[in-house]
């Protein structure tokens, strides 16, 4: 860790009544056993209503699939992970000697579950509404750049013509593993950009599903790489 956590907090417009709990937020399970894990799985269950939530409310004709589309464009580990860079997050990490040699405050897994734990640590701290504001706060420009007519077509369908529009080749899904018994399978899929050395992993209870989400991922990475409008 380079930074002391009242520093950022500070920089987020935070201000805790328990400090100890935005340093949990920031702490690693490498470092110590007073992790952010608990923190993050409390975040993440926040974040997922609050943007669910919001978008109900945004999009009043929308069904239940473009909603879920449209939640996975801004709920997922790539998208969450950029939030944390734009905020410096890594720089604040506590993390054991193991991840920092191995540059833990720069992988998306470590930064994206940082980012919900302090959610969650703003929810313990300050309650539901607070959590909210900064929520709806840290994501209005995605959230008012999203439009209802891009999220008519399912994930694989817009990453192909994406690719196609600009004439770039095709993704490729690969079947990475199918695990359980024919009544309650477990599928996940990588799906693959070769020339760009991109790729994206997904799970779900079919290959369709799994594909889809590997696909939505995608076009999320795709979106910061390129900066482009998926």
């Amino acid at each position: 860790m380079t930074g002391q956590p009242a520093t950022l907090a500070k920089k987020l417009g935070l201000r805790f009544n328990d400090p100890g709990l935005f340093k949990r937020a920031l702490t690693h399970r490498s470092a110590d056993s007073a992790n952010n894990e608990r923190l993050e799985f409390l975040g993440d269950s926040v974040l997922g209503f609050v943007i669910a939530e919001c978008l109900y409310e945004k999009f009043a004709t929308a069904d239940e699939g473009v909603l879920s589309r449209l939640r996975a464009t801004l709920v997922n580990q790539t998208q969450l992970a950029s939030v944390a860079r734009e905020m410096n997050l890594g720089d604040y990490l506590i993390l054991g000697s193991g991840e920092l040699k191995s540059g833990g405050y720069r992988r998306d897994s470590i930064l994206s579950d940082a980012l919900e734990a302090i959610i969650g640590a703003i929810l313990k701290d300050q309650g539901m509404d607070a959590a909210r504001k900064w929520i709806l706060d840290l994501f209005a420009d995605a959230i008012n750049a999203l439009s209802l007519e891009d999220w008519k077509k399912d994930a694989k369908t817009r990453l192909q013509e994406l690719m196609q529009g600009r004439g770039l080749e095709l993704p490729v899904y690969l079947l990475l593993s199918q695990e359980g018994q024919p009544h309650d399978q477990h599928f996940r899929v990588e799906c693959r950009i070769q020339l760009m050395s991109l790729n994206t992993q997904g799970e779900g209870a079919s290959r369709k599903k799994a594909e889809q989400q590997a696909a939505e991922h995608m076009l999320a990475k795709l979106s910061q790489e390129m900066n482009i409008k998926s």
